[in-house]
């Protein structure tokens, strides 16, 4: 009895997230405003991405946005990025480049080469992404940047990853769909706590005002989700979820690279403020005790009760889920969600203890 007690106090908590999570799920479509165009600083930091430069840059320039400029970041690249860089540079006075070199304080810093691209804009108001993002339409730059007003400061996108065949594509994209669905829903609620680099806006006055990177310059990664853990509050974020304003990257096409990549991002979480690891923690907590009971409650007690508990919890988040997947274009997902969770989880918490006994290494 026990048992099942416990059981249904979990399947009571993870709903209790689903109910969280519907704070984005059934907003309604983004409106089209006509907002007035402040002049915007898209900052792009590159190393080694010479084809994926060659690709991108014309997206860029194509933006239909009145005023703004390209600040292309080459970070200490040893193929050809900053030919292609200067290239496009001859061409479009738009484009502004900032060479950085390795020294020996900051080798390997992508937070270092992103202080200095800051550096060079010209506009207070910047929008983020990597070389290889391609954005969604020729409105994407629009849609991002028109959310700044003079209270909102930050503004949080979704970066998309490409649609493959293949279980790795799959995992790749639910991943990324559950982390943005929660850091959409947790700004909605009052409690934003991170952001994607692929795609994400926020003021040179808020990036000033908190000194940069500055008190998680030695952590290799973070300089999106630590820095928006950092300054990103109730009134001064904003979401951007229309689906002209997404980013798409290539996703990584072998396991090796993929838990390399997991290791790096989960190794920042420690560094968020406590509120949040405890929200996060809990969840990811109680998703795998869901799992973990629910094989042992068929052992051990009759399976009636445990059933209607499971469909219960399964069903609310399949209706929360599927409302979310529409709006960011993962529909396909929808079918997979169980046991795309349950490989997630056993991935994740294999990656946390690996990442308990081993060092990360550096953006690139």
């Amino acid at each position: 009895m026990v048992l099942l007690f416990l059981f249904a106090f979990v399947v009571l908590i993870n709903c209790c997230y689903f109910l969280l999570f519907s704070k984005f799920s059934f907003l309604p479509d983004p409106q089209e405003i006509n907002k007035e165009e402040f002049p915007v600083s898209l900052i792009i930091c590159a190393k080694n991405e010479a084809n994926n430069l060659k690709e991108n840059i014309p997206l860029w320039l194509n933006q239909r946005y009145s005023d703004y400029e390209i600040i292309l970041i080459n970070d200490a690249s040893f193929d050809v990025s900053l030919k292609i860089m200067e290239s496009f540079e001859s061409e479009d006075s738009k484009i502004k480049i900032v060479n950085v070199e390795n020294i020996e304080t900051f080798w390997g810093s992508k937070k270092y080469a992103l202080t200095l691209g800051i550096k060079k804009a010209k506009h207070e108001r910047m929008v983020f992404s990597d070389a290889d993002c391609k954005p969604a339409s020729p409105y994407w730059l629009k849609e991002m940047a028109t959310n700044f007003t003079i209270n909102k400061q930050v503004i949080l996108g979704y970066g998309a990853y490409n649609k493959i065949p293949g279980l790795l594509n799959k995992l790749i994209r639910f991943e990324t769909f559950m982390t943005a669905l929660q850091y959409f829903s947790y700004a909605k609620a009052g409690f934003p706590y991170m952001g994607v680099g692929r795609n994400l806006g926020y003021t040179s006055k808020t990036y000033y005002d908190n000194s940069g990177f500055a008190s998680h310059m030695k952590v290799q990664s973070g300089d999106d989700d630590l820095f928006v853990n950092e300054v990103a509050t109730k009134s001064n974020t904003a979401i951007c979820y229309s689906q002209e304003s997404f980013t798409y990257s290539k996703p990584k096409q072998s396991w090796e690279n993929w838990i390399k990549q997991k290791k790096r991002h989960i190794s920042t979480a420690k560094y968020y403020k406590l509120k949040h690891r405890v929200f996060l923690g809990s969840y990811f907590i109680f998703q795998m005790l869901f799992w973990v009971l629910s094989l042992l409650i068929f052992i051990f007690l009759d399976w009636k009760i445990p059933l209607a508990l499971i469909i219960l919890r399964l069903l609310i988040q399949f209706i929360v889920l599927h409302k979310a997947m529409k709006k960011l274009d993962e529909k396909d997902l929808i079918y997979w969600f169980p046991f795309l969770e349950i490989v997630l989880i056993t991935f994740q918490f294999s990656i946390f203890i690996s990442n308990s006994s081993s060092k990360t290494g550096s953006w690139k």
